[in-house]
């Protein structure tokens, strides 16, 4: 079977790597997949890096449709909400990269913000040819906003949007909206299918006025659990200076200044422990808060090798998840890999994975004193998280290994092509 997965990029941020873990597994499978990105910094050759056209006129075309796009959103440069996506439906290449789209048996769509323009796509590709779009955050059906903060306006026509600080029914994000729900008239039945990676992001979707008349399968995120593995945990301890018997909680964001991911909540939460004082916390991402904390903090920025990013789980005693609202965070699949137990606000898709008294615990979305709780009572009880340890790899290597995943699309992609899906 021959694939064709496009994405913004191949391997920066989650889901640019969730897309590139399951090109893998597919290749691995034994399928002709290959990537096709605007912003490639692997050196894997199945991954392409589009090419745009540089003659004349193409380049005065893209830099119209660059400065339309950016004209529309300083509209709202002093309201917007800051530090989180918002992405429009248009794009600087137009119809240019649907042309350079190489035949594919099915093509897989995943993160394009700023890459893939909505009507040209959809108004290029051969009829013949199935389209699978993986939902990595809810951007496809909103009016620009990649998550919504439970506006819940998706369910119309968007408008008067909260993200954009916006109080006017025909603004921006209803413009968006129109042009995506335009481009998606296109799309005959059975022609676009929808992959979900966790059971909220399907139920978000099919309860959208731009997605809900498609067809929606719920396929969990992979990652290969041979280098995501429980590690020496004294060694890893020791290679990143933590004392022995002091409790380490781990966080990782890739934008660890975004309100959504909860750093702010999870540092409320720690300070009031009993033993703060004796905690050190973990964190990593590309980028750091500067915060008068009482307790040590070792960021250690950016980490791209999978193996030393499970060597950093290892080391963690729990690994936190405040996220306020989210998909199917790899990073909770990672840290359940590793065996590292998850304390997690109940947000999104992250009840998929974190199962109270199993994997780890929950609190509601937002309650810092219960997150506090669920932290306490997981840090002070070392049989209980060695417990949870075990449990969390054998759920991880039977649920989200990534030839579980590949496989589980290999067979989506045959039962469409032979028209079940």
């Amino acid at each position: 079977m021959k694939i064709l997965h496009l994405s913004t990029y191949d391997i920066t941020g989650g889901a640019a790597r969730a897309a590139y873990r399951l090109h893998n597994g597919l290749r691995t499978l034994g399928h002709d997949s290959t990537m096709l990105v605007e912003r490639r910094a692997s050196r894997d050759p199945s991954v392409v890096a589009f090419r745009r056209p540089m003659d004349l006129r193409s380049r005065l075309a893209r830099r119209l449709r660059r400065a339309r796009v950016a004209r529309d959103l300083a509209r709202y440069a002093s309201t917007r909400r800051r530090g989180e996506w918002f992405s429009d439906d248009r794009t600087e290449h137009g119809a240019a990269l649907a042309g350079h789209i190489p035949p594919a048996d099915v093509i897989n769509l995943h993160w394009i913000a700023q890459f893939v323009d909505y009507r040209a796509f959809f108004g290029a590709i051969p009829a013949r040819t199935p389209v699978v779009w993986t939902l990595h955050d809810m951007s496809p059906f909103t009016g620009g906003c990649h998550y919504d903060w439970g506006c819940g306006k998706f369910s119309g026509q968007c408008g008067a949007c909260p993200a954009l600080g916006s109080s006017r029914p025909d603004d921006l994000a209803r413009d968006i909206w129109r042009r995506k729900r335009d481009a998606f008239a296109r799309v005959p039945e059975g022609r676009l299918h929808i992959v979900a990676p966790s059971r909220w992001m399907a139920a978000e979707a099919g309860r959208s006025a731009l997605l809900g008349r498609f067809p929606v399968t719920v396929i969990p995120n992979g990652i290969d659990t041979g280098d995501f593995a429980p590690r020496d945990r004294a060694a890893a301890r020791d290679a990143l200076g933590i004392p022995p018997g002091v409790p380490a909680v781990l966080f990782v964001a890739d934008q660890m200044d975004q309100a959504r991911k909860g750093f702010g909540p999870l540092v409320e939460a720690l300070r009031g422990l009993d033993d703060a004082r004796d905690l050190h916390l973990l964190s990593i991402g590309s980028s750091s808060p500067a915060l008068d904390l009482p307790f040590p903090h070792l960021h250690l920025g950016r980490v791209d090798s999978d193996r030393l990013l499970s060597l950093v789980y290892s080391a963690a005693d729990v690994f936190a998840l405040p996220s306020l609202q989210d998909n199917l965070p790899n990073t909770v699949i990672e840290a359940l890999a590793c065996g590292t137990p998850v304390a997690a606000f109940d947000a999104g898709g992250t009840g998929d994975m974190v199962r109270p008294g199993e994997t780890g615990a929950l609190a509601p979305a937002g309650d810092v004193e219960g997150l506090r709780r669920a932290l306490a009572n997981l840090l002070r009880d070392p049989d209980r998280r060695a417990t949870l340890g075990e449990n969390c790899r054998r759920v991880a290597v039977q649920e989200y290994a990534i030839d579980v995943q590949a496989r589980r699309y290999a067979d989506l992609y045959a039962a469409i092509l032979a028209g079940e899906g």
